[in-house]
């Protein structure tokens, strides 16, 4: 996958443990593989790049993706 940029709302799912993971505008969900501290807030709108993670995860929610950059949006 090429480098995307998507606007998302930072999600936490409570399931299989407990993870962070991000919601586009289109409903898609995407796993991200190292997600920043500051960024794991419930409900932060969030513009990042993001590309495709090559690897194989626990939590069967959203495509696994590697954030690449991203800025915070405020409401």
């Amino acid at each position: 996958m090429a480098r995307t940029e998507i606007t998302a709302t930072v999600v936490y799912q409570n399931l299989e443990g407990g993870f962070w993971g991000l919601e586009d505008e289109k409903g898609n969900n995407y796993l991200p593989v190292n997600m920043p501290e500051q960024l794991k807030y419930e409900g932060k709108k969030v513009k990042l790049v993001i590309r495709e993670a090559d690897v194989a995860g626990t939590a069967m929610w959203g495509r696994p993706v590697r954030i690449v950059s991203f800025s915070t949006m405020t409401p």
